[in-house]
């Protein structure tokens, strides 16, 4: 079945992916070398679906269980969050050699990475997402974070999972917008490393509208392989960001961050706003990198086919939005760095994109895109 490994020294670590794979998480966390406490960390619509597998997974291979359940939704993303289960961790008995182990979406995941990050000066982490998003991109890579008032993922830190349990049959019970917006993430990564991807992207949107067939769900395993394996060379280059190779993963990011930002936690999921900011990122690369039309309009029917919004809501005005973006931390002491592609398959971090050039980005976003 499809695994990858992420290679990072000390901070090695597999991803087991296949479907019913939810059943086989204590065997694969014993065969890690983690052993002793775990702490079942989940939300709330999460918990009634598979808690009590994992648990029970976790049970067989010997692990001592507590389940810590926070609400759904990304106000958990949050320092208050962050204590409270810090302090239920210590209430329950969990030290430096226990384990956190995240089951959920991507809200779960960098909190519970997070608080695993810190906890004790850091413990174990096991990611088991139940996303699109989560799958494909963030529970891979170890980047933790919370938000704050000032934007999203201000406070956070680095810390490696020991090891990423993907399985794929959780996606069967997401609603149709919650499975769209994961799917941006798919498709940006197709757009800046695998442009193959496309055409496989463009059969599932054309299924997306009546949720995953079974015949969907059996090449799922393979196609978040294939993403988590371009996640995991890209950090291999650069775990920590610092040589503009990582930053490619920001493609639609930058604009995306800005408008989610902008509106209440939650109001936009975050895949919505990529998918914005990967139409803004694309006509910039027109204009600055000399990506043709043509490309455009065939990522642009993908983002359309898988539902997602290609229009700014009308009540979002572009200074608010770029003022977000001024204390996005991708920004280096608030100089632009934005990520285009010359061709689909490629990508780069260009430095030639100017403030004026967000805002006409933004404003274009105004209107429907024209085929």
């Amino acid at each position: 079945m499809p695994t990858v490994s992420l290679s990072l020294r000390e901070r090695s670590y597999t991803i087991h992916v296949d479907n019913g794979y939810l059943d086989r998480v204590g065997e694969f966390a014993f065969r890690a070398g983690i052993s002793g406490k775990a702490a079942l960390v989940t939300e709330t619509r999460v918990a009634p679906l598979y808690a009590e597998r994992v648990q029970v997974s976790l049970e067989k291979a010997g692990f001592v269980v507590s389940q810590h359940i926070v609400p759904a939704g990304e106000m958990s993303k949050s320092l208050t969050c962050a204590e409270q289960l810090c302090r239920e961790l210590a209430r329950a008995g969990h030290d430096r050699s226990s384990c956190i182990v995240a089951l959920g979406g991507g809200v779960v995941g960098d909190l519970a990475g997070f608080v695993a990050s810190v906890y004790y000066r850091g413990v174990p982490l096991v990611q088991i997402p139940t996303t699109v998003v989560a799958q494909a991109d963030s529970s891979t890579g170890g980047k933790t974070a919370v938000n704050i008032a000032e934007g999203k993922n201000l406070v956070g830190t680095f810390h490696q999972p020991a090891l990423v349990v993907v399985d794929p049959t959780t996606l069967v019970t997401l609603d149709t917008r919650t499975l769209a917006e994961g799917m941006a993430e798919v498709i940006k990564h197709a757009v800046i490393r695998d442009v193959g991807m496309l055409g496989e992207l463009r059969q599932i949107g054309m299924e997306i509208g009546l949720g995953f067939s079974l015949k969907t769900l059996s090449r799922l395993p393979d196609l978040m392989a294939r993403n988590i394996g371009i996640k995991a060379r890209i950090v291999e280059e650069d775990e920590r960001e610092t040589r503009d190779v990582r930053a490619l993963l920001n493609f639609g990011h930058t604009i995306g961050h800005g408008i989610e930002a902008s509106v209440p936690y939650g109001k936009i999921f975050h895949g919505e706003t990529v998918a914005l900011g990967m139409r803004a990122a694309l006509n910039l690369s027109v204009s600055k990198a000399g990506l043709g039309q043509a490309d455009v309009q065939r990522v642009m029917e993908i983002i359309d086919l898988m539902g997602l919004p290609t229009v700014l809501p009308a009540d979002l005005q572009t200074d608010v939005i770029a003022n977000h973006l001024a204390r996005d931390k991708k920004f280096r002491q608030g100089h632009i760095r934005f990520v285009l592609v010359p061709q689909l398959g490629q990508a780069y971090v260009s430095e030639d994109v100017t403030w004026g050039d967000i805002e006409e980005a933004i404003e274009a976003l105004r209107t429907p895109f024209s085929y």
